[in-house]
Order: C-alpha cells, then structure tokens, then sequence
C-alpha cells in the first residue's frame, strides 16, 4: 500500500468516527441519564484513541522534530472541532477530563508482537520484516520503504534544496539539516558532556561524543569482527568489503567511496586553494591541511603516544606510530604475504606488482610510482641540491642521503638486528640484512631463475640478458649498464684522485680503491675462506683461493 493510500484510509476511518458520533448525538433524547454519561465517555475516549495513534504512527514515519510539531498541532484542532460537534448541553464537565492514552489496539503482526489500532499502519509495519522497499529512484537503483525518503533522495539528483538560511545564502535538502547549520549562526551549545567540558548543538552529536568515553562501540560489521561507534562509518568499512565506489569524478576516472574524498579529488583538477595561513600566507585546498599546518607555527602536539614519549600533531599519525610499538599491521597485500602498519605504504608496494609509475616528468620521459621519486629526479633537472652538511660542504638532493653522510661524521649505527649483533647506519641495509637470514627474494628474473632483494638489482640483472646500456660516456663512445660504472670511467679521461690515504701520500680515483690499500696498513683482511684459516683483504683473492679447494680452473 503507498503511503498516500495509507493516508486515505486514515482520513476515512477518522470521518466514519466521526458520523458515528453524530448519529449517536442525534439518538440521545432515548437513552437514559446514566446510558447518556456512559456514552458520552466512551465517545470521548473513542476520539482521543483515533488521534492519538494516528500522531503516534506519523512521528515514527517522519525523522524530522519541526514536522512532529505540526502534526499534534493539527491533531489538536480536529479535537477541538469534534468536541464542538458532541458539545452536550448537559453533562459538558465531562469534557474537561483528561484524555485517556491507553487504547486497545486490534491489528496484530503475525510475525512479531506489535499491535496496531488501523490495518493501513499494520501493512507498513509488516514491510520492515519482509524486506520489501517498493519506492525505487528512476535516476539510480536505490529503493526506499517510504515514498518521503524516495522525494529526499531524488532532490540529490535535481540539485533541488528548498531549505534556504535566512542569514546567508546557503541552502539544503532536508529542513533538519537547515536548523543544524542555523545554530552555527548562533553559537548555541546546550548540550554538554558529563566527563568532559565538550559541548554541542545538538543531542545526537553528544551521544556519538560520550561514546569516546565509555568505549561503546554498538555498529559490527556482519563480514568481519570490526565494530563502530557511529552507523555512517559503518557504511564506509562495508564498502571495503563489496569494492562499492559510487561517487566517481566526472573530470577522470577516478571513483571514491566518500562524498568528502571525491570533492578533494576534485580540487586536484581545479588548483583550489581557499585556505589561506594567517602566520605565513600559504593556501591549502582543504581545512584539515590548514589546521595541521598552523600547528608547525604553534608548535602543538596534541597526541602524545601511551608507550613513549613521542608526540604528534595528529591523531592518524599517532596510531601509525604505535602499531611500531604493538607490532601490528593490519593492511595485507593481496598478491604475496607482505603486510604494512599504513594504507600509503601497501598502496605503494602494489605498485612493485603492478608496474604502475603515474608520475611522469615534465622535463623528459622517465616516470615513478611515488610523487617523492619523482620530486627527487626533477632536482637533478634543476641542478637544485637543498640539504647541505653542517661539518662540510657537501650539499644533496635528497634528505636521506644527507642522513647517510651525516654518519660518516659520527660513525653511528643506530639500527640493530635482534638475532644477531650486526649494526647498520640506516633501516634500509637492516631490512636487506634481515632477508639474508630469511632467505626471502621478492624479485625474480623473467628470463633465468636469479632473483633479489631489491627492484633495482634485478633491472640491473636484466641489461645483462637485453644487452642493455643507457649510461653513455660523453667523451668517447663507451657506455655502460650502470651509473656508478661509468663515473668509474670519467675518472680515466680527467686523471682525477680524491680519495687520498691518509697513511701516506696515495691517492686513488675510486673511495672503494682507497678503502682496499688501507688494509695494507691496517692488516685488515674480512674475507675469510669457509673452509681454511686463510684470509685476503680483498673478495677477488678469497675466490681465486676457494677454487683451490674444489679443483676448479680460471
């Protein structure tokens, strides 16, 4: 039954009570004094029971309060109408009586207890069990129960908002949403958290607040074991479960599972920027990026880590940190067994599967699947070397590899492996020394069965099956599969030595060549023969020497 049927039968019911009324007015002078009260207070409960349901059962179809109100107003003025219409002469003090509530009620679910005073509501009701929504949008697929949510809903499509703000121009779809934005006119905040000083405009959102407090997470996803606090963020995990992105970009073709993620988006097309810093004058195309800038001129750090003392302008990057601390990492790759404590990390090391560099230089062809990557190459364009050593004139394109040389000041390693004491300068070597225990290799080779830890090792590997050199001398027509071997090279055509030994007056062109004759001095000889006492100061030596073992000829 559509809702404007339900409503026919409503108003139809109501005015048959009303002629009943009328005809039992018109038969009155035949009963008696005591039949005559009798029925004038049945009558009179009668009329109340009709109304009162009938406001009972719109306010549970209608969400908005100022609608609520309207309803009992009219409610109110047919009371009044009919208690002038059964206005006795004799007996009016029964009129003044309080109205009774408490009506039997005749349709009964067969499904659930609920009871009802009229059918048409016991049909609505029985469509909540059966699942049915027979209101469907002629734009999209979306169904509704109630034709009222359906005339909401279709306004997203017209771009219909007939709610307007008397003091400023903004406009809405829904009246609700029209008094919330009000009160930021206002200022008004009546309702207040009792554990804390927070407060609200409105009632709901102090509720969604207390839960903070009490921990109450009441919305669980039906697919996993992840539970919420409010019912929207529960809608937006579901997605990630059915893949659902229904706010797409009409500029590219990009899809978001998030109203607030694709207006983002959107402002990456048009260069937007309303945002502007009132410390430095620096503009942000969002609020957000605003607030966290400010704090780097205020210097706050809001969330302080529970297991340290680190502390953090926000609170996303807090809980990134302390899954260092609790191990976890929740974002799994779908194609190996590599997980990750943050979603940009996974989405980066996707691309390893994937091949997929959408950053591209403006400058040449070369493209990166990381923007930083690409930041990075366009310095050497610029020539453009920003972080420079305090203890020398080293200067560098990157901040890591600042770090790095930072280090050949202080000597420190500050990055240890567990199972063993071995101690590295930086987490990146740990990394590649802990797979060297694990035996782990993601990077294969297509064309033989070599692989290795790193990408860039195996790129390497494969100009060897290509025949591939894109490293080309400039002065004469050598060229070479890697970098580092043709600045090798350069140093033959300039005769340049800058790495002197500081035992005594040699000099070499190569910091490696210097590393292996200071051994003469030093007596240092690390490689050592797995199978004799014997050692050499250089790795060459060792194999020429291990093949004396195994009989194997040069």
């Amino acid at each position: 039954m559509s809702e404007s049927d339900c409503n026919a039968e409503c108003e139809a019911n109501f005015a048959q009570d009303i002629m009943d009324a009328e005809v039992k007015h018109e038969n009155e002078n035949i009963v008696k004094s005591d039949d005559r009260y009798y029925t004038q207070e049945i009558l009179r409960k009668s009329t109340y029971e009709i109304l009162e349901v009938k406001v009972k059962e719109e306010i549970e179809e209608k969400e908005d309060p100022v609608n609520n109100q309207d309803v009992r107003i009219n409610v109110k003025n047919e009371i009044e109408i009919y208690e002038q219409l059964i206005d006795f002469t004799e007996g009016n003090y029964l009129l003044k009586r309080e109205p009774t509530y408490n009506v039997e009620k005749l349709y009964q679910c067969s499904q659930c207890d609920k009871t009802f005073s009229q059918k048409c509501h016991l049909k609505t009701h029985q469509i909540t069990h059966t699942g049915e929504k027979p209101y469907q949008c002629s734009h999209c697929d979306t169904a509704f129960l109630h034709n009222s949510k359906l005339k909401i809903h279709q306004r997203i499509h017209t771009g219909e908002k007939p709610y307007q703000c008397s003091q400023c121009k903004k406009a809405f779809l829904q009246k609700c949403n029209l008094k919330t934005h009000q009160i930021t006119h206002t200022g008004e905040k009546s309702y207040q958290c009792s554990h804390c000083d927070t407060a609200f405009s409105h009632k709901g959102d102090l509720k969604i607040h207390q839960r903070i407090h009490t921990g109450e997470k009441p919305y669980q996803c039906s697919q996993c074991d992840k539970a919420f606090s409010q019912k929207g963020t529960l809608k937006i995990h579901q997605m990630t479960h059915t893949g659902r992105k229904p706010y797409q970009c009409s500029q590219c073709v990009k899809a978001f599972s998030q109203k607030c993620n694709l207006k983002k988006h959107q402002m990456t097309h048009t260069g937007e920027k309303p945002y502007q810093c009132s410390h430095c004058g620096a503009t942000f195309s969002h609020n957000s990026y605003l607030k966290t800038h400010q704090m780097t001129h205020t210097g706050e750090k809001p969330y302080q880590c529970s297991y340290c003392d680190t502390a953090f302008s926000l609170k996303g990057d807090l809980k990134i940190h302390q899954r260092i601390h609790t191990g976890e990492k929740p974002y799994q790759c779908s194609q190996c067994n590599m997980a990750f404590s943050n979603k940009s990390d996974l989405k980066k090391h996707h691309r390893r599967h994937t091949g997929e560099k959408p950053y591209r230089c403006s400058q040449c062809d070369e493209a990166f699947s990381q923007q930083g990557y690409l930041k990075i190459h366009q310095r050497r364009h610029a020539g453009e070397k920003p972080y420079q050593c305090s203890q020398c004139d080293k200067a560098f394109s990157q901040k890591g590899n600042l770090k790095t040389h930072q280090m050949t000041h202080t000597r420190e390693k500050p990055y240890q492996y567990s199972h063993c004491d071995t101690l590295f300068s930086h987490n990146s070597d740990l990394k590649t020394h802990q797979m060297t225990h694990t035996g782990e290799k993601l990077y294969q080779c297509s064309h033989c069965d070599t692989a290795f830890l790193h990408n860039s090792n195996l790129k390497i590997h494969q100009r060897r099956h290509t025949g591939e050199k894109p490293y080309q001398c400039s002065q004469c027509d050598k060229a070479f599969s890697q970098k580092c071997n043709l600045k090798t090279h350069q140093v033959t055509h300039t005769g340049e030595k800058p790495y002197q030994c500081s035992y005594c007056d040699t000099a070499f062109s190569l910091n490696g060549y210097l590393e292996i004759h200071q051994r003469i001095h030093t007596g240092g000889k690390p490689y050592q023969c797995s199978q004799c006492d014997k050692a050499f100061s250089q790795k060459g030596n060792l194999k020429a020497h291990q093949m004396t073992h195994s009989g194997e000829k040069l």
